[in-house]
């Protein structure tokens, strides 16, 4: 079983959130590619959102950004194999990248792609530099698939590094207040740590929590140096 550590983060006050909301609405476009050579060096804080097709990962970014169309939402899962760059900061200071890339799992996208965009994925995952944190978005009707598993081994020795982690379980309006504790008490055996968020799109459920969480990411606190008042 996957093995990370993390301390829980607590929920943002009212001034954070506007301060986590502001910024991810400054998200822009900044580059596409298929190939991870092509990617341009940001040399800024990179967040990273994945997860299977129909998971609700363009949704989750759109919402998140309050932007209707940043991430496109393919009707055909699994068929857009592009990792897409979003640029954040405001003033037009560039002080985080969103990656979005695309999503894993889908039956009907041919073995010879998939096996091809899971090289892809694993190299950006493993050699990405700049990568500060990953959100892995997972519909919680179907829990951490084996996909998903293999996913996180992945990521485990760069976590054990001090990447950052993140479990956003979308669709939360699916499931009653039970089944939602019931499903994070659960992820998070499987995760073996790191955060467990509850979202949803429809209900603006968990948008503040995310938002602030990765906020928190891309602008870590500094120690004071030795003597600083």
């Amino acid at each position: 079983m996957t093995t990370f550590t993390a301390a829980p983060v607590a929920g943002p006050s009212a001034a954070d959130a506007r301060i986590a909301l502001g910024w991810m609405h400054t998200a822009k476009f900044l580059s596409t590619s298929a190939q991870l050579d092509q990617l341009p060096s940001v040399g800024v804080p990179e967040i990273a959102f994945v997860g299977r097709s129909n998971a609700g990962k363009s949704t989750c970014i759109n919402v998140l950004t309050q932007q209707k169309q940043l991430a496109f939402a393919s009707r055909k899962p699994g068929r857009t194999q592009h990792i897409n760059l979003f640029s954040l900061g405001k003033q037009g200071v560039t002080d985080a990248v969103l990656a979005d890339l695309p999503g894993y799992g889908y039956a009907a996208v041919p073995r010879a792609d998939k096996l091809r965009w899971q090289q892809v994925m694993v190299n950006y995952l493993v050699s990405r530099p700049g990568l500060t944190g990953i959100v892995l978005l997972c519909d919680p009707r179907l829990g951490l698939t084996g996909l998903d598993e293999a996913l996180l081994d992945v990521l485990r020795p760069r976590v054990q590094q001090g990447l950052k982690f993140l479990i956003v379980l979308t669709k939360a309006d699916k499931l009653t207040r039970a089944e939602q504790a019931k499903v994070l008490s659960i992820t998070r055996l499987q995760a073996g740590g790191g955060e467990v968020m509850m979202f949803s799109a429809l209900k603006k459920q968990g948008v503040e929590e995310v938002a602030w969480l990765l906020w928190q990411w891309a602008h870590p606190v500094r120690s004071a140096a030795p003597g600083a008042p």
